[in-house]
């Protein structure tokens, strides 16, 4: 995959508008019933701030459980948020009625993580596409014909295909009208959630190419949600590592993957298979499990887990705040300088 996003770097860094923001967002689920009784609510997101860059990708990264989904989601007005507040374009976004939200959601779309469940099973490839735009009074009839075959286009497919049903394609195919559907409305803001996970290596990869040339052709601005530490690093400018709701560390990609600040940040780094068998690399094994999102400690969330050498009480009663370490480099660690400066 070494060449995806050939040179997008330096087309990203000079970009520097904001177009989205969030503003210390939370997000409590209530939990339990009358058979439970009453109990606490689980706390995806404890405060979260971070913005997206005109024409940049930012990568969320983080385990299962994290909050990455439920902050995407805050992003794009599909969950509100507890409190806190998310600005698109200079727009508040929580603050707008229906109406107008509608308008606004033409230029936000989400790309599913499985495309088989996105897609459904009983319309054609073409009608999916076709759907969003007769839904916004587009186009109809030939002229949204000629867009579903110009749109298939673009993603690598052949126009015959938009009479095919979702079953009748290959898992690529699938995400590639995923991505066609998303496009649709020219949209300025696309969060990828998980775009490859469910692909073989070869097709992933090719995926990937061609959202790296949706970006550059279209100026397009990506929030990727990936597991996959390699595919992060070829496709972000920028990375977020989510922690129990929190963001723990920020910064651009390559820094972050040569100096990470922050000990969770270093042990998922340290998970990240090396292409040279020959090379040795340590390997952080984190014990224990992440913190209940129904009790959250007071210190730092990551306490309990951490193999920092200077992982003291301090720690353990007062929460870090995510601070400026580095140029354009943040950490949530008190002993942050300690944890770069050895490496």
């Amino acid at each position: 995959m070494g060449e995806v996003l050939a040179g997008y770097r330096a087309t990203a860094a000079a970009r520097m508008t904001e177009l989205v923001r969030a503003e210390s967002l939370v997000k409590h689920f209530p939990s339990g019933g009358w058979l439970l009784g009453r109990r606490p609510p689980v706390r995806a997101l404890n405060g979260v701030t971070l913005s997206v860059l005109r024409g940049e990708t930012l990568a969320l990264v983080g385990e299962s459980g994290s909050g990455k989904t439920t902050l995407a989601r805050c992003l794009l007005r599909l969950t509100a948020p507890t409190a806190g507040r998310v600005v698109f374009d200079g727009i508040d976004l929580f603050s707008l009625p229906e109406p107008e939200i509608r308008k606004l959601r033409r230029r936000m779309q989400l790309v599913f993580q499985d495309p088989a469940a996105a897609l459904n099973p009983r319309m054609t490839a073409g009608a999916a596409i076709r759907e969003p735009l007769e839904a916004h009074g587009i186009s109809r009839g030939s002229e949204a014909k000629a867009r579903v075959s110009a749109l298939l286009a673009e993603v690598g497919l052949p126009p015959g295909l938009a009479e095919r049903f979702p079953h009748e394609l290959s898992g690529g195919q699938r995400q590639r009208v995923v991505i066609a559907r998303a496009l649709s409305l020219e949209p300025e803001f696309l969060v990828l959630d998980e775009p490859v996970s469910n692909l073989d290596v070869s097709v992933a990869a090719q995926i990937l190419n061609l959202l790296a040339d949706l970006q550059e052709k279209r100026g397009l601005t990506y929030l990727l949600i990936a597991h996959d530490l390699s595919v992060v690093r070829h496709m972000a400018s920028r990375v977020a590592v989510l922690y129990a709701g929190r963001i723990v560390e920020i910064g651009p990609c390559d820094e972050l993957y040569e100096r990470p600040l922050h000990p969770y940040t270093e042990a998922l780094l340290s998970a990240v298979p090396s292409p040279d068998p020959l090379q040795s690399k340590r390997r952080v094994i984190l014990g224990g499990e992440p913190p209940s999102p129904r009790r959250i400690p007071a210190g730092c969330p990551f306490y309990g887990r951490c193999h920092h050498t200077r992982r003291d009480d301090r720690c353990a009663g007062e929460l870090p705040v995510l601070r400026e370490v580095g140029s354009a480099h943040w950490s949530a660690c008190h002993y942050a300088e300690t944890l770069g400066a050895r490496r």
